[in-house]
């Protein structure tokens, strides 16, 4: 059967079978006009979106249902995370062609339905609509962290510190190895891909990185209330991405050190394997939802906490700049950081 043979209320009831029951403080959910939700007390709130759209963000030819749900979810999850916010709430906006299988559509709300639960977010409400084209997945989240200590991208400083949390690199690799399978995969509960994709765990490894992003959470909501950093961004985008975009808000430079980058190994051989340049390809390269963070050298110590109970580590790339310049420390010399990342429109 397809969403096309089906009601909308028929489609609300799908979803509301995969979600816990509302917490108390929301007072009205899923099936009236609005959420009605009592506000946290001595906190504030931070709101993001994202609308995930077949064909641009996601393939189904090789992207599993619940991971397309999964990463739609996660991206979300990642803003609140680079803001130091704790999740609370979500909307959900389906548009759905008329022929995706009810599997697929049931599908796509476990992988969102199964990240929420592990991140203590409540699905409050959303909206069902026909899509004459693409499948797109719309979500708001909301989020809250206490008064002064959101992560903002531009309080960073000349003379700051640059840390990245994990690796990089995996996530486009992963993405590389599905598109030329160019077949759809299951998952099993842990996000790795199962079947016979791959020769080795390693590519199965990073597969599993791009269908399954994990958003840095823990760490974010560390970072914010020891107030660690003075500037912070996710990386949906690349690293090059967010440190132009701090560098940008905050009136800075910045020298990268190539050595430095914490460039997933398996990702690294991936890459070399086809000729192409890893770290360039890594820097660049978009999709690994870590976080990139500035941090003044006097509040070094600050960190220890996060690197100790956070869910990744941090590593120290590179310093903030009176000179607005970007630069990369590369075989001993001094380059202009590779440009690049993910652009909806334009160069």
């Amino acid at each position: 059967m397809t969403v096309g043979g089906v009601t909308e209320r028929d489609l609300i009831a799908r979803i509301r079978r995969q979600l816990p029951a509302d917490p108390d403080w929301v007072l009205v959910g899923i099936g009236d006009d609005a959420a009605v939700v009592e506000p946290e007390r001595n906190r504030v709130e931070v709101v993001s979106v994202d609308a995930l759209v077949e064909g641009v963000h996601f393939d189904r030819r090789f992207m599993p249902p619940d991971a397309i749900g999964h990463r739609a979810l996660a991206v979300n999850l990642s803003d609140l995370a680079a803001m130091g916010a704790a999740p609370r709430l979500a909307l959900l906006s389906l548009a759905l062609p008329a022929a995706l299988p009810l599997a697929d559509f049931d599908g796509i709300v476990s992988g969102i339905a199964a990240l929420a639960a592990r991140s203590r977010l409540h699905m409050v409400g959303g909206n069902l609509t026909r899509s004459t084209g693409p499948l797109v997945i719309d979500i708001t989240v909301i989020g809250t962290v206490k008064r002064r200590q959101a992560l903002i991208r531009s309080g960073a400083r000349p003379g700051d510190a640059l840390y990245v949390s994990g690796t990089i690199g995996a996530a486009m690799a992963g993405r590389l190895l599905l598109s030329e399978s160019n077949r759809r995969l299951a998952t099993d509960e842990s996000g790795l891909t199962t079947g016979d994709f791959g020769r080795t765990s390693d590519d199965r490894r990073l597969a599993a990185a791009f269908l399954r992003p994990v958003p840095r959470l823990r760490l974010g909501t560390l970072l914010a209330r020891n107030r660690a950093a003075t500037a912070c961004i996710d990386l949906s985008d690349g690293l090059s991405d967010g440190i132009c975009r701090i560098a940008e808000a905050s009136g800075v430079g910045a020298i990268i050190d190539a050595e430095a980058v914490p460039l997933d190994p398996q990702a690294r051989a991936l890459f070399e394997s086809r000729g192409l340049d890893a770290l360039g390809e890594a820097v660049t390269g978009g999709d690994d939802y870590e976080l990139l963070i500035a941090a003044r050298p006097r509040f070094r110590a600050r960190l220890s906490g996060p690197i100790r109970h956070g869910d990744a580590p941090l590593t120290r790339i590179g310093v903030c700049t009176a000179d607005r310049a970007l630069l990369l420390r590369r075989d001993r010399a001094l380059v202009p950081l590779p440009l690049g990342g993910y652009a909806h429109f334009g160069a």
